[in-house]
């Protein structure tokens, strides 16, 4: 009888000692899906830098809900530059002028980068577009290039004069008021 309460009591100390785990926690998620999870992370990357943006969000869509902690904002980072890839390249244009209204769109978005590509984008097409050389001049300005702002205001004010006039009071120049080149270029006639 005493054998058998031993027995029963070795079988009831087993039962309660936890069974050892597979896979070791980290963050809420196991090493095995961390680990899985980055490799879907990284193929999803590849399919952003080969331009197969729609793959790419469908991938970071599927990945994002069980994501490890530390890539969740590069996800939805990647998946916001696929949805603005993915807009730009279904977008046609008829005039330059609709192409200059989306650069602008983009600029106040924050976007500069994107508007000054569709800027010079629109000047490889019509050199003589004035509006696209004053809108790199802004640009220039806001990200604080004094030089390009310079030299693209004034290929802008040598291809129509009214850009002159239109410089002195827009405020997207704030950042050039106290430079003399820049009142020089607004102000040719004042000594």
């Amino acid at each position: 009888m005493a054998e058998l309460m031993m027995q029963e009591a070795r079988t009831s100390a087993a039962s309660r000692k936890k069974a050892p785990s597979l896979t070791t926690k980290s963050g809420g998620h196991s090493a095995a899906s961390s680990s899985a999870a980055f490799q879907q992370y990284q193929a999803a990357v590849q399919l952003v830098q080969q331009a197969k943006y729609d793959r790419a969000l469908a991938a970071f869509e599927k990945l994002l809900p069980s994501a490890p902690f530390e890539i969740v904002e590069r996800c939805r980072m990647y998946m916001q530059t696929c949805r603005r890839q993915m807009e730009k390249t279904g977008l046609k244009f008829l005039t330059p002028e609709e192409r200059f209204d989306y650069a602008v769109s983009q600029l106040n978005s924050g976007y500069f980068e994107e508007a000054a590509n569709e800027l010079k984008s629109i000047l490889g097409d019509y050199p003589q577009a004035d509006y696209a050389y004053y809108g790199l001049a802004v640009i220039d300005s806001i990200t604080g290039r004094a030089q390009g702002c310079l030299d693209n205001l004034a290929k802008a004010i040598e291809l129509n004069a009214k850009n002159r006039l239109q410089a002195r009071s827009d405020n997207d120049f704030q950042n050039m008021v106290d430079d003399p080149r820049f009142t020089e270029l607004l102000y040719p006639e004042i000594p």
